[in-house]
């Protein structure tokens, strides 16, 4: 196969998996906000077409919009997530046809293009792959979405994998000079350039943090302790009354008291009812199950981690902490892809591209592990880390400042090491996510680090 074939074999799987994922949803559903923090499902079907056309026709070919108004309707910083439900938004067969229009037009411009340009754009496939990446990543935010939809998603959910008796101890990283970020000509930016940082020995949890771990930390009134909080940490919990992560609710036994929040002596017995587990439901896709205490904690934002990790005595690790544990082989002195080689994302792996639907039990995947002996550091949950997200000294803004450029230095927090939901093309170690320290309905969750110099 050659590229351009393998090209747009890349286009036409990544669209067939966003109407896959947007299959069992009715139309109504699909036009309708879930939620002011996510778009309607429809919304993010037809910006990934418009984003297609932007780039793969118009920036490619010189043409001009196949219709000037949906580049400003679809286009993200216009119109933020809270207003889209009130714009004139294509439905979804309407946001078919215009993908079918677009898509005509990519295939036949691809057939002239030349990839062995002086164009960096075209360089290696770079504009293709950044597509297909974008359309991957909306594939995520679509199921964060559906995991929000009323009356359910999926009719049933997946089997996890076993996991087996672990040790849920932490593995040591010496003191050193590594290497983090990389050169690689693919997106993004941020991940730019590869380039040396000087780490103090620290230690980093073999595992992430689970909902039994997780479960502990409220029976001890995690979220009643203000000693616990940063200053906006409390003051978020106490103005949204968080008492447990987004989703979970409270067994329905014979001591549980809905009519509202504990305090006093309640508030004890209630956090003591909720040691385990077992005490708790959550909601998947609609489906009212057991939280299992063995799968990672997910859906807690960065004050929760935050908070979490100071009752533990230890602390989030730093982005660079997080890569260098996950990348670097200290038998060969080099940066792997992925934790456990270059090899790419299997199922015998790592828990990645929607296979389950949620996490997968710790211990499920020894065949992932690092050179240092972390697990299931890709997929599962995205991993908050304690780093502020900032460029890499000597980033350079390419292709558009939007992507990473406009959001340096503002209130958000890295997250590393791919969730469940993302699609293997995004699971590289290298790969910087982020997002606000208060978001709770993306797939994330965090594992410990201690000793260190960290300011």
């Amino acid at each position: 196969m050659d590229v351009k074939e393998r090209i747009a074999m890349d286009l036409e799987e990544a669209r067939r998996r966003t109407e896959t994922l947007l299959a069992p949803v009715d139309d109504a559903r699909l036009m309708a906000q879930q939620d002011r923090l996510m778009s309607p499902l429809v919304w993010d079907y037809a910006h990934a077409g418009v984003f297609e056309e932007l780039w793969l026709v118009q920036q490619l070919s010189g043409s001009a919009p196949i219709d000037e108004r949906l580049m400003h309707l679809y286009d993200a910083f216009e119109n933020p997530r809270a207003k889209r439900a009130e714009l004139a938004l294509l439905d979804r067969h309407q946001a078919m046809a215009y993908r079918d229009q677009v898509r005509n037009r990519v295939l036949s411009i691809l057939e002239e293009v030349d990839l062995e340009s002086d164009d960096p754009l075209l360089q290696r496939a770079f504009v293709y792959q950044m597509i297909v990446e974008h359309e991957h990543q909306h594939d995520e935010t679509i199921l964060a979405t559906l995991q929000l939809l009323q009356g359910g998603y999926r009719p049933a959910l997946p089997a996890t994998p076993p996991g087996r008796e672990v040790a849920r101890d932490a593995v040591r990283v010496p003191a050193g000079d590594y290497p983090a970020g990389t050169d690689d000509h693919a997106p993004y930016d941020n991940e730019h350039p590869r380039h040396p940082v000087r780490l103090a020995e620290f230690e980093i949890d073999r595992f992430p943090v689970t909902n039994g771990d997780y479960a502990a930390f409220i029976a001890d009134g995690g979220y009643r302790r203000r000693e616990l909080w940063s200053d906006a940490g409390w003051e978020f919990v106490q103005a949204e009354g968080l008492e447990a992560p987004k989703f979970w609710r409270r067994d329905a036994g014979p001591e549980t008291d809905h009519r509202g929040p504990a305090t006093g002596d309640a508030a004890v017995a209630g956090d003591r009812r909720a040691g385990t587990a077992a005490a708790w439901r959550v909601d998947r896709f609609g489906h009212d199950v057991e939280v299992r205490p063995d799968l990672p904690v997910m859906h807690v934002c960065w004050h929760e981690a935050e908070a979490y990790a100071r009752w533990a005595g230890k602390r989030l690790p730093t982005e660079f902490e997080w890569e260098v544990a996950a990348s670097f082989d200290p038998a060969t002195g080099a940066q792997r892809r992925y934790p456990w080689g270059d090899d790419p994302p299997d199922a015998t792996r790592c828990n990645l591209d929607q296979w389950l639907y949620g996490c997968a039990p710790v211990g499920a995947y020894p065949g992932g592990a690092s050179a240092f002996g972390c697990e299931q550091m890709v997929g599962d949950v995205w991993e908050w880390t304690s780093s502020d997200f900032l460029p890499y000294p000597g980033y350079r803004t390419f292709p558009y400042a939007e992507y990473s450029e406009v959001f340096f230095g503002g209130d958000y927090k890295v997250l590393r090491g791919a969730s469940w939901a993302a699609r293997p093309s995004v699971a590289r170690v290298t790969m910087r996510n982020w997002d606000h320290p208060i978001r709770r309905q993306i797939f994330a969750g965090f594992r410990l680090a201690s000793g260190g110099e960290v300011a």
